[in-house]
């Protein structure tokens, strides 16, 4: 994908984002960034960290409101958008959820005279006290080879001030953008 389809994705993907009012609680001087990762093709870097033995990972089956309860842990915004009709993919440490995020699918769309079905982790968070020992970004790992098995051609991480970790599984950075508007477009040529 070149940087004109890339900017025509954001468009289709996140339509009026930049509307007046929408970006207006970011702080003057912060920048974001939009990624994605080819899922065919061998972009996905294998992420090798031993874990301990209690470490697991699946789709959440409890109670939503527990979840919502680590979630708010994290980010109080991000709680409201897990609902009963989440696909919740987590890292469990013997039995507890410890880091998690949304697995969306985030639609199909005809960029460059084909048609690419794009989903993401999202809204993607691991416990303070947990942090640091590889949870979390094993369970994104995990979830981006979920959405590869599932057909998606390409995972899409909208939103993100941690490329640099992201970076580490392959997710190479298309997008940036402030409060303000987009600032810089890269195409990734391979997509």
């Amino acid at each position: 994908m070149n940087g004109k389809e890339i900017s025509e994705l954001f468009g289709y993907m996140h339509p009026g984002f930049f509307d007046p009012g929408n970006c207006e609680d970011i702080p003057e001087g912060v920048i974001f960034r939009e990624m994605i990762l080819p899922l065919h093709g061998g972009f996905l870097r294998e992420y090798e960290k031993l874990l301990s033995a209690d470490v697991s990972f699946g789709f959440y089956e409890g109670s939503i409101s527990a979840i919502k309860d680590a979630v708010a842990a994290i980010d109080d915004g991000w709680a409201e958008l897990y609902d009963e009709e989440s696909r919740i993919y987590c890292a469990f440490v013997s039995g507890k959820p410890v880091s998690f995020c949304l697995l969306d699918s985030m639609g199909e769309y005809r960029i460059g005279g084909r048609t690419i079905k794009i989903g993401g982790p999202g809204c993607v968070g691991t416990l303070p006290e947990y942090r640091g020992r590889g949870t979390g970004l094993a369970m994104v790992e995990r979830a981006t080879k979920i959405l590869r098995d599932e057909g998606y051609d390409i995972s899409y991480i909208h939103y993100t001030a941690v490329s640099d970790w992201y970076a580490r599984l392959g997710y190479r950075t298309v997008l940036e953008w402030d409060r303000n508007g987009i600032i810089a477009v890269r195409g990734f040529d391979e997509a």
